[in-house]
């Protein structure tokens, strides 16, 4: 069975888009939607959209990461000049 959705973003031209989806799960889909007071197509459009926000907030994260991993760290630890000083109480 063939889905016609139209998905898009607020205030953004909405495209169309064909999905080819087992009966079943159309029909699964059709119930949680309709659990949920929306559409087929309001439900994957929200789904979609978080998908792409948790890509970029996992990218953003990544490079933010990966900079301070090339920073390093400054413990401003320096090592004891001798035995005696290591092991002072």
């Amino acid at each position: 069975m063939v889905l016609h959705v139209i998905v898009g973003v607020q205030g953004i031209m909405k495209s169309n888009l064909t999905l080819k989806l087992d009966s079943e799960l159309i029909r699964q889909v059709r119930v949680l939607a309709a659990e949920n007071g929306t559409s087929i197509s309001a439900l994957l459009s929200a789904r979609l959209e978080q998908l792409v926000k948790e890509r970029k907030n996992y990218e953003r994260s990544r490079r933010r990461a990966l900079a301070r991993l090339r920073e390093g760290f400054d413990a401003r630890w320096t090592p004891p000049r001798s035995r005696e000083e290591l092991h002072e109480r």
